[in-house]
């Protein structure tokens, strides 16, 4: 169920993609759109052929599943994300002294509302995850 999830996201994915191509082609939307719809496109077809290539090849799904089960590949994912957190929540701290020492009032506060934000989410998972285990 959870691969027929993501095979209807990837078809979103591509079909959000085209329309937003179409509508930069028929002058709607600006170049941005239309290079966020390649993206969309782009992401989506790789996706698909990811799926399709699953289905299809038996020696790359058991791949796929073992990598999806390891309780190792997990345990890096996890700290991965906390080291990715950590590492944005310094960036941004330093950028709200970098940018108010610049000068830049506005950008600083909004890396402080970012910082702000990423620790309320933190203290938010925490305390649920707390309960939780």
């Amino acid at each position: 169920m959870k691969r027929d999830k993501r095979m209807i996201f990837s078809i979103i994915w591509l079909i959000a993609g085209a329309a937003l191509i179409a509508l930069a082609f028929a002058g709607k939307v600006d170049e941005f759109w239309n290079s966020f719809g390649f993206a969309l496109a782009i992401v989506g077809a790789l996706q698909l052929l990811r799926f399709h290539r699953f289905q299809k090849n038996p020696a790359y799904r058991e791949k796929m599943e073992i990598a999806e089960s390891d309780e190792r590949n997990h345990f890096i994912r996890n700290k991965a994300w906390a080291w990715a957190g950590y590492i944005f929540v310094l960036t941004m701290a330093v950028a709200v002294i970098v940018f108010r020492l610049m000068g830049y009032d506005q950008l600083s506060f909004f890396a402080s509302m970012t910082v702000c934000l990423m620790l309320v989410l933190y203290w938010g998972a925490y305390m649920i995850l707390q309960r939780k285990y």
